[in-house]
């Protein structure tokens, strides 16, 4: 006889859908943007996952039973490479934040099949983002679960005409800055970069540090070449 469990050992659970990572250069940016500065943000945090683009299976024995948010953060769990994410091995631990890039053919998934699914899944906060500005007013837009239910997270107006949606979950502001998503910490008030992002900050600081540097031999060697100690100007 065959038990239940060597039934659901048997079971194929794909890795990928065999849809795109995202649907067109709009979206594709932004989740490896989110993955990438949620990742480098919760670095020294152990029990904090984070991932993007990666099938989540929510019903074991059942491969359809699966959706692949864009970014999701998962608390309580172990970081390390997963080639999906199965809750019932990971101690039934669902995510705690996702966010969704929408696009013209997910919108309507992203509003209704997977808003309901992530309800369900008791998901505290899901946070939407159009950077095409066609099919979301605004393009970003946050929720939080409230008896079951998805209601909107309260919007704060920024003076350069942007927007700002406090994460109570993650600690952290997303903000609308002329039409782009950024992550900032408030308690600093400093925007997560990417590493790319901040080697380039890096070199510009550099830069002007030794363009700073230059200038002043210069006027010392001129003010030398007058016959004036630099060091009495």
């Amino acid at each position: 006889m065959t038990s239940a469990t060597s039934l659901t050992a048997d079971v194929d659970y794909p890795d990928s859908d065999g849809k795109p990572m995202a649907e067109s250069d709009y979206q594709r940016p932004y989740v490896a943007y989110g993955t990438e500065v949620l990742n480098i943000f919760f670095a020294d945090r152990s029990n904090i996952y984070v991932s993007g683009n990666l099938l989540i299976y929510y019903e074991e024995g059942n491969p359809k039973a699966s959706v692949s948010p864009d970014v999701f953060v998962v608390f309580d769990r172990p970081k390390g490479k997963r080639t999906s994410y199965k809750v019932w091995q990971e101690n039934n631990q669902y995510p705690s934040f996702i966010l969704e890039i929408t696009s013209k053919s997910t919108v309507s998934e992203d509003q209704g099949t997977k808003r309901g699914l992530y309800a369900f899944w008791g998901v505290p906060e899901y946070f939407q983002y159009d950077p095409s500005a066609d099919y979301l007013t605004p393009p970003l837009q946050g929720y939080q679960l409230i008896d079951g239910n998805y209601f909107p997270l309260p919007t704060a107006n920024l003076v350069n005409g942007g927007l700002s949606i406090a994460s109570r979950v993650l600690g952290l502001e997303l903000r609308l800055e002329q039409g782009e998503l950024r992550f900032y910490n408030p308690a600093t008030g400093e925007k997560l970069l990417t590493h790319a992002e901040a080697e380039n900050a890096r070199q510009a600081a550099e830069n002007a540090r030794q363009a700073a540097e230059d200038k002043a031999e210069r006027l010392a060697a001129k003010l030398r070449e007058l016959g004036i100690d630099p060091d009495s100007v």
